[in-house]
């Protein structure tokens, strides 16, 4: 890529005053509260809007508003980025691995043991890959994240009779995943 202009640049400065707030907490809500995540996408979102100058003309053919080209860019991304996540099988890290053999030699399990427990876990992983978005969600925020109704209800910006219907259904789609993946009896 070619360096920036100083035009280049006092254009990028003033996109970023005039739409990066707006652009950060509409991305926000897109990846669950996902601060990093937003950030990405914020910063991809721009960069596209320098490769393209064309489209921050608010003179051109059927142009819509800079804002509304930048929120619409932002959202394929985010669903670009989903779609991606979901294609590939989710890792397994390293730390994750030895934390479950650590785990299982103290409490008197054998190697094939903790092997067997790497299975599983990597196993459940996948069936929870299986659910929904908004199921995975809803299961992230009361048991991964230990969460109140209440507090996953303001995290995920839905009413507690939602988050609690979510985690009913959720719960009844993981227990068909993991059966179908042969996880329960």
């Amino acid at each position: 890529m070619p360096p920036l202009s100083a035009t280049d640049e006092r254009l990028l400065r003033q996109l970023y005053a005039d739409h990066a707030g707006v652009l950060l907490r509409y991305v926000g809500g897109l990846v669950g509260g996902d601060l990093a995540r937003a950030e990405d996408v914020v910063q991809e979102t721009l960069l596209r809007a320098w490769q393209h100058p064309q489209a921050l003309d608010p003179d051109r053919p059927g142009g819509s508003s800079v804002r509304a080209w930048l929120l619409t860019v932002a959202r394929h991304l985010v669903v670009d980025g989903e779609r991606a996540r979901r294609a590939r099988p989710r890792e397994v890290a390293g730390a994750e691995v030895l934390q479950v053999a650590v785990h299982a030699e103290r409490n008197g399990s054998a190697g094939a043991d903790a092997f067997e427990q790497v299975l599983l876990a990597q196993g459940v992983a996948e069936a929870l890959q299986a659910l929904s978005p908004a199921h995975r969600e809803v299961l992230e925020e009361l048991y991964f994240r230990d969460r109140t109704v209440s507090d996953a209800a303001r995290a995920l910006g839905v009413p507690e009779g939602t988050v609690k219907s979510r985690a009913y259904y959720a719960l009844r789609a993981l227990r068909v995943a993991c059966e179908e993946r042969g996880l329960l009896p």
